[in-house]
């Protein structure tokens, strides 16, 4: 599932393309025929994201709200597209080009309500400029679930997932199954600070990448994939700081890495 940062950059995308044009929106495959209807020919005036939902806004009262889950996916290109092949849910053209988005969990036209009811469902999101982790940690400091899983929980912080989430863990020293009411303060905030940077980092290089120069095995230029995490999919593998085998688990269904040395229980 995209994480924080790729919903983030897709908001961004899209407005740079469609932003201030009157937008053609269709839906080849038909199953948003209607929701297209009530967005054909409006002007995309801003779009935003909180976590995984993306919003985009077709004139000052209906919003397109779409979250991709497990399989959605944004394709984008300049010109005429070619002729839709394969599950297009929804297609955006104008001058700036097309968009075609395939298999989301969530594709809904909504009014400023429907938008509102949104954002309440969710917890701060590290890249919004005016989250607020007191929020977060208001629920975290009171909860007797581990804080791997409370990090997974879009209700308590919004646009962190499986990578996100094990890498975050290991950079603060803190490990995966502890209680959230047992994490201090001073561990929170180095936590939501720490999320704030990756998630930065990942909206502009477009991929995650945590780990720090001197920890990779090629120190310079670009980052290579397998030197780009810390923890997580490095089950036994030594640890990049101790050399202890990278511990595994699932938690809430989803792959979790630690290092048992550098993450004491």
């Amino acid at each position: 599932m995209p994480e924080g940062h790729t919903v983030h950059r897709n908001a961004r995308d899209l407005l740079a393309r469609f932003g201030g044009q009157q937008v053609i929106v269709s839906s080849p495959q038909g199953r948003f025929a209607d929701g297209a209807a009530l967005l054909d020919g409006r002007e995309l005036t801003g779009t935003e994201a909180h976590g995984k939902h993306l919003l985009a806004r077709f004139g000052e009262d209906r919003w397109l709200h779409v979250h991709l889950g497990l399989y959605g996916t944004w394709r984008a290109g300049d010109g005429f597209p070619d002729p839709p092949r394969g599950a297009v849910r929804v297609r955006l053209e104008a001058e700036g080009g097309w968009a075609d988005l395939r298999g989301p969990t969530a594709c809904e036209v909504l009014d400023e309500g429907g938008v509102a009811r949104v954002h309440a469902k969710l917890g701060p999101d590290p890249l919004r400029v005016k989250a607020d982790p007191e929020e977060a940690w208001a629920r975290i400091s009171r909860s007797r679930v581990a804080i791997g899983a409370l990090l997974m929980q879009q209700d308590v912080v919004a646009g962190v997932g499986a990578i996100y989430r094990a890498e975050t863990l290991f950079r603060t020293g803190v490990e995966p199954h502890r209680p959230g009411r047992e994490v201090t303060r001073e561990e929170w905030q180095a936590l939501w600070a720490d999320l704030v940077v990756l998630l930065r980092a990942g909206l502009r290089a477009g991929r995650i990448v945590t780990t720090r120069p001197e920890h990779r095995e090629r120190r310079s230029g670009t980052a290579r994939r397998e030197d780009a995490f810390y923890v997580y999919r490095r089950t036994g593998m030594p640890c990049r700081l101790c050399g202890t085998p990278v511990a595994y688990a699932q938690m809430v269904a989803r792959h979790l890495n630690w290092c048992p040395t550098c993450q004491p229980a």
